[in-house]
C-alpha cells in the first residue's frame, strides 16, 4: 500500500514514535463485525444461536468480531434482520449517543444504515428516528436496511441538512452527524480511500462539515444531545472542528465520553487556542485497537426543552373489510387512528410527526399493505416488523428444512398445515415474509428484491 507522502509526513507529525505501528497495521487485514439487532433478540439469545465464532468488541455491548473466513451475510439469520455487518469502530457512534425509547432522533448523513439501525433498535418502536441522507442512491440502501431490521417508527428522507432545518427547527432529543470527510482512517480498506485523498485533500470536507453541523445545531432541542463523528485523523474535521462549532454556539459544551483499552483522547495542542475540553473527546487509532480509525464527540445544548408541537392531523384511512380482517390477526398495536391511506396502500404513521411540507420523503412510517380488489396484500416490512409469533397463522423453518432456502429464494413451497390462508413465514422463530396456503402449497410473498442470490 503507498500512502501519499503529504499523509505520511502529517501521520508522523501527529503519531511520533506509534507511526511504525501505525505503518505495520495497515499490512493486517481488516476486522470483521456484526452488532446484533437487540429489538428482535437479547444479546443472550443470540450468543446461543449465533452460526460462527464470534469475540465481543469491547466499546459496544452488542458488537461482535467475526473471523475473515466467515460470510454472515450468507446465512437466514441475516434475512431475518438478527444482525447488521459492520466494521467494529463504526458501531462506536450510535453506541454512544444515549438514546432513549420515545425520543426524536435524527441521523442526519444516514446511508447506507449502520448507525440508523442501530438507533431504531433503542428506540424499542417508541419516539421517531429521522434517517436522512443526500443521496437518493445511497438511501434506497438505508430503506432496506430499516426495513430488514423492522424499524417500525422511522421516517427516510433524502435532503441536503438546510432544508431540514424548517421543519424541524428544535424537534430531536438526539441528533447524530457521522459527517462526510477525508477518510484517513479507512485507508486500510482500499485504493479508492487513498486516491480520494490525494485527488481531493480535506479543505473540501471541512467546508461542508460546518455547515452540516451548524444545521444540526439549529434542530437539536435545548437539552439534547448531539454526537459528532468522522473516520478521519485530520485534526482540521476534528478537534478544530469542535473548537469552531463551541466558538459559534456558545450554549453547546462537550459531555464525558466512556473510556476503553486502547482509546485516545482528543488533543488540546491540535486546536488553534489550546482548548483544553476536547481531551473529552475520543479517538480511535487502528494501530491501538481492533478496527479502523474514528474520532468522536459528545455535545450538549444548554436549556430546557419546550413542549411538543402538535403533530400533523391525518383524517383516519377508510379500511376495507379485506384489510381490516388481516390486519385484526396482526398481534401488534395497529391504532387506527394513526393508519394513513395513500392510493390503496396503508401507512402506520409515527406518533408527533410534524407535517413534512415539500420534503422528499421516500418512506415515513410503517407500511402495512395494499388494498386491492377483495384481498389485501401485507408488506415485506410489516412481516419484520412483527414477532415471531406476531400473525395467528405462522410456519416456523429450521435451519436444517429444505423449504427455508426454497423460500428465501422465492420458490413455492409445500406445507401440510390444515387450515389455508396467508401465514408468517419464520425461520427459528424470526420472521422472514410471508406465504399463502392453498391446498398444501405455500405460494411465495417473499419480496423480489430481497431473494437470496
Amino acid at each position: 500500500m503507498e500512502l501519499p507522502q503529504l499523509f505520511v509526513e502529517k501521520m508522523k507529525s501527529l503519531l511520533g514514535e506509534e507511526y511504525s505501528d501505525y505503518e505495520a497495521c495497515l499490512k493486517r487485514p481488516k476486522q470483521n463485525g456484526i452488532r446484533v439487532n437487540t429489538s428482535k433478540i437479547s444479546v443472550e439469545e443470540f450468543q446461543k444461536i449465533a452460526p460462527f465464532e464470534t469475540e465481543p468488541v469491547p466499546w459496544t455491548k452488542n458488537g461482535f468480531f467475526v473471523g475473515p473466513k466467515e460470510q454472515p451475510a450468507k446465512h437466514p439469520f441475516y434475512h431475518a434482520g438478527l444482525y447488521y455487518i459492520q466494521e467494529p469502530s463504526a458501531m462506536a457512534p450510535a453506541a454512544f449517543l444515549p438514546v432513549e425509547p420515545g425520543d426524536k432522533v435524527l441521523d442526519l448523513c444516514a446511508a447506507p444504515g449502520g448507525k440508523s439501525t442501530e438507533l431504531g433498535a433503542k428506540l424499542r418502536g417508541e419516539g421517531i428516528l429521522v434517517s436522512n441522507d443526500i443521496s437518493i442512491t445511497r438511501t434506497k440502501a438505508l430503506l432496506k436496511n430499516l426495513e430488514m431490521f423492522g424499524i417500525s417508527n422511522s421516517v427516510i428522507v433524502s435532503e441536503e441538512p438546510k432544508n431540514l432545518v424548517p421543519v424541524f427547527y428544535e424537534y430531536f432529543d438526539k441528533v447524530l452527524v457521522d459527517a462526510p470527510c477525508s477518510g484517513e482512517g479507512m485507508f486500510r480498506k482500499g485504493s479508492s480511500e487513498i486516491k480520494n485523498w490525494a485527488e481531493y485533500g480535506i479543505e473540501p470536507y471541512v467546508k461542508i462539515q460546518r455547515e452540516i453541523i451548524l444545521d444540526a445545531v439549529k434542530m437539536l432541542k435545548p437539552g439534547g444531545y448531539l454526537l459528532y463523528s468522522t473516520c478521519t485523523f485530520s485534526p482540521e474535521e476534528d478537534e478544530q472542528l469542535i473548537e469552531y462549532l463551541l466558538e459559534q454556539e456558545p450554549g453547546l459544551s462537550l459531555a464525558d465520553l466512556p473510556d476503553c483499552e486502547g482509546f485516545d483522547r482528543g488533543h488540546a495542542e491540535w486546536t488553534v487556542s489550546g482548548l483544553q475540553d476536547v481531551k473529552k473527546c475520543i479517538r480511535l487509532w487502528p494501530h491501538r485497537i481492533k478496527g479502523e480509525g474514528h474520532f468522536l464527540a459528545l455535545l450538549k445544548k444548554d436549556g430546557s426543552p419546550a413542549s411538543d408541537r402538535k403533530e400533523s392531523g391525518n383524517a383516519r384511512a377508510v379500511i376495507s373489510e379485506e384489510a381490516e380482517a388481516f390486519l385484526s390477526g396482526c398481534r401488534m398495536d395497529l391504532d387506527r387512528d394513526r393508519i394513513k391511506e395513500h392510493k390503496g396502500r396503508l401507512i402506520l404513521m409515527p406518533k408527533e410527526l410534524p407535517d413534512l411540507g415539500r420534503l422528499r420523503v421516500l418512506r415515513h412510517g410503517l407500511l402495512l399493505g395494499e388494498m386491492k380488489k377483495k384481498r389485501f396484500e401485507p408488506s415485506q416490512v410489516l412481516a419484520m416488523a412483527l414477532s415471531g409469533s406476531g400473525y395467528v397463522r405462522t410456519l416456523d423453518l429450521s435451519l436444517s428444512d429444505d423449504r427455508l432456502m426454497k423460500y428465501l429464494k422465492c420458490e413455492t413451497i409445500l406445507a401440510d398445515e390444515k387450515e389455508d390462508g396467508v401465514y408468517l413465514i419464520t425461520v427459528c422463530g424470526y420472521p422472514l415474509g410471508w406465504g399463502k396456503l392453498s391446498k398444501g402449497r405455500m405460494k411465495n410473498k417473499y419480496a423480489p428484491s430481497w431473494r437470496w442470490m
